[in-house]
Order: structure tokens, then C-alpha cells, then sequence
């Protein structure tokens, strides 16, 4: 027997063999409208693969809200359950195509695909690259030299025997010109074993005055060692005019000095020989590994030689056109590789050289 009832706005047909039966069908379908609007909303919140992963579990898993509803679909009459299993199958193909349309968003594309970015992960930090250490030393040198007024000079590389020795006053018979020290190409061309031939070269083209340095790579068949390398760098310095003094000479190696290596620094020069300048001297500077008291780097002399100087010798000024009884000059020149070394207690030169990136991040 059926009876109709309002309750709320709804009517129920009541059997009174198949009452349950029939609030059970009502509440489901209820369940499925109320899922679908619970689902719509959840959606709406999704911001990362973490939360669509969520998303699923909940809803799309085999114990999730659907999966429920389908294990309570089997309770209904046989009758009844085409149209609720319908109406489940819709909801379950709604979240599915929810779940997919925002998958394709946040997780890497098909292949032949862009790959899809996820805007809601932290950015990358990008690392930055830095100058060589090698390059910043160089830098600042030729920053403290032209801020004393002088300007800069480059040569070839590929260098030949004139410019390289002949005018630098190199006798024949030098030991500098044997193979054991010198790249030869041919009997006459070589890989240059300093910057000076730019000195040359500079003041063939050009009458005093002349203040100029001269940085770049030089090359020597020494063996590589944690002291020595084929192929380092160099800067020389050239300053040519009239009454150039010896005592100028020192006080522009002094002030470079407590510029680069500071104002406390101690310093001597000593008497040394190049066959280009005389009288020449090298400059030594206190250790500032161990503060002169002694260490591996200083030889335990507390003592660091820096560079190597001197008065041009007359017969270079000769050997360009200039005359000695007129004009004057000094000169000097550093290794930057092994001034790169003891500015940051590197031990071994060959560090400098080896690309090694978690040992250039430290400069």
C-alpha cells in the first residue's frame, strides 16, 4: 500500500514492504549530489602535486567517497540501481576529468610535449659565476698601475727570436735561448718566455715619455710542478722619459706594494741580474702566510720575493733607436699566477689551472 508524504519540500512514496529500501535510494542519491559539490569545492583548492595526489586518494581511490557510495549502491532494490549507478558513473567521470585536466597542469607533459611547470614550487637559485682568481688578481693590479698613470700594452704570442732575446741584450749563448726553456716553433719563432718583446715593440712605435705595463700569458718548457708551469702570466712594467731614477723605481714598487698586499707590510730588495736592466734588483715583501715568522710557503725565511726590477740597460735603448745618453728608464715585471698563490695561500699552482669548481666558488 502507498502513501505520499511531504517532508520538506519533498515527496516520498512510502511502501510499506519496501520502506527502508526506498529512504535508503533518497539518501544515496542525495550522498551523490552532495559528493559532487564537495568534490567541485576541493578542486577549487588545488594548488600542487602534493594536494592532487590528495585530491585523488579522497575521492578516486578504491576506498575513497565514490568507492563508498558504490558499496552502499548494492543495498538498493535491483530495480532501482540503473539509475543511481548511473548517476554514480557521472560522478565518477566528473572528478576523474577533474583530476586529469589539472594532472596535465602540474606533472611533466606527454612525450613530444612542453613539460608543464608547477608555479606554486619554490624557485631555483641560480648560482653566479665569478672571475678566475687568476683574472682577479690581474685586475687589481693593473687597476693600482694605471691609477699611478700607466697605461697598458699587449703583444703576440707567437713571438720571434728578435723581439724575444736579440733586443733584450740576450747574448747568443744564453741559457735562456736552449730548448730546455723556450717553446721554439721554428729556429727564429717561439712562444714568447715573458711580456717583455712588448716593451720592444712599444717604444719602436713610440718616443718617450712612456709609462705602460704589459699583461699576459707567457709560456716556458719547465716542468709542471706545485711551483712552476709551462704556460703562466705576467705583468710587466715600462717607464721611459728623461732623468728616470733608480729611487723612483723603488718608490713605485713600494707603493704598489702596500696597495695590493697592504699598508703593514715590511719589504727589501736585493741585488739580482737580467740581461734587459742594470743595475736589477728583486723585491721581497714579509710573509703574510705567517706574518715573517717562518712558514712552508716562505721557506721558513719569513721572507716572499714578488718581483723582479731594474734601470733599462743602454744597450736595449740602442737597440730601439733611443739614445742612452739622453733618456733613462726602469722596468719590472711579476708572475700573477704565483702572486695569486701567495695573496691566497694556494700550496700548489696547479690548483689554478684545474677547474675545479668547488675550489673557485671560495673566490
Amino acid at each position: 500500500m502507498l502513501h505520499d508524504v511531504q517532508q520538506g519540500g519533498i515527496f516520498y512514496f512510502i511502501d510499506s514492504d519496501y520502506c527502508a529500501m526506498t529512504i535508503v535510494q533518497n539518501t544515496l542519491a542525495d550522498e551523490i549530489v552532495a559528493l559532487r559539490r564537495a568534490a567541485e569545492k576541493r578542486f577549487s583548492e588545488l594548488r600542487s602535486v602534493d594536494d592532487l595526489e590528495k585530491f585523488r586518494v579522497e575521492f578516486l581511490a578504491r576506498k575513497g567517497s565514490i568507492g563508498e557510495l558504490f558499496d552502499k549502491l548494492k543495498t538498493v532494490p535491483n530495480e532501482q540501481k540503473p539509475g543511481l549507478g548511473k548517476q554514480l558513473n557521472e560522478l565518477r567521470s566528473f572528478v576523474e576529468s577533474l583530476f586529469e585536466s589539472l594532472q596535465q597542469k602540474l606533472n611533466p607533459g606527454k612525450k613530444g610535449e612542453e613539460a608543464a611547470i608547477d608555479l606554486t614550487l619554490p624557485g631555483r637559485t641560480v648560482p653566479k659565476g665569478t672571475l678566475h682568481p687568476i683574472t682577479q688578481t690581474l685586475n687589481d693590479i693593473v687597476a693600482i698601475f694605471t691609477s699611478m698613470g700607466f697605461a697598458i700594452a699587449t703583444g703576440p704570442e707567437i713571438e720571434n727570436d728578435y723581439h724575444n732575446f736579440e733586443v733584450l741584450n740576450f747574448p747568443p749563448d744564453h741559457p735562456a735561448r736552449d730548448m730546455q726553456d723556450t717553446f721554439f716553433i721554428s729556429e727564429k719563432i717561439l712562444l714568447r718566455t715573458h711580456t717583455s718583446p712588448v716593451q720592444i715593440r712599444v717604444m719602436e712605435h713610440q718616443q718617450p715619455p712612456i709609462r705602460v705595463i704589459m699583461p699576459g700569458r707567457v709560456y716556458r718548457n719547465e716542468a709542471i710542478s706545485a711551483r712552476s708551469l709551462s704556460q703562466f702570466h705576467q705583468v710587466e712594467g715600462l717607464y721611459v722619459d728623461r732623468n728616470v731614477t733608480f729611487s723612483e723605481l723603488k718608490g713605485t714598487l713600494v707603493t704598489f706594494a702596500r696597495e695590493f698586499y697592504g699598508k703593514d707590510i715590511k719589504y727589501k730588495f736585493r741585488p739580482s741580474f737580467f740581461p734587459f736592466t742594470e743595475p736589477s734588483l728583486e723585491m721581497d715583501i714579509t710573509c703574510f702566510i705567517c706574518s715573517g715568522k717562518g712558514c712552508p710557503m716562505c721557506k721558513r725565511t719569513g721572507w716572499l720575493e714578488v718581483l723582479g726590477a731594474g734601470m733599462v740597460h743602454p744597450n736595449v735603448f740602442r737597440n730601439v733607436g733611443y739614445n742612452p745618453e739622453e733618456v733613462t728608464g726602469f722596468a719590472f715585471g711579476m708572475g700573477i699566477d704565483r702572486t695569486t698563490a701567495l695573496r691566497h695561500g694556494i700550496p700548489d699552482l696547479r690548483m689554478l689551472l684545474e677547474n675545479d669548481v668547488k675550489f673557485l666558488e671560495q673566490f
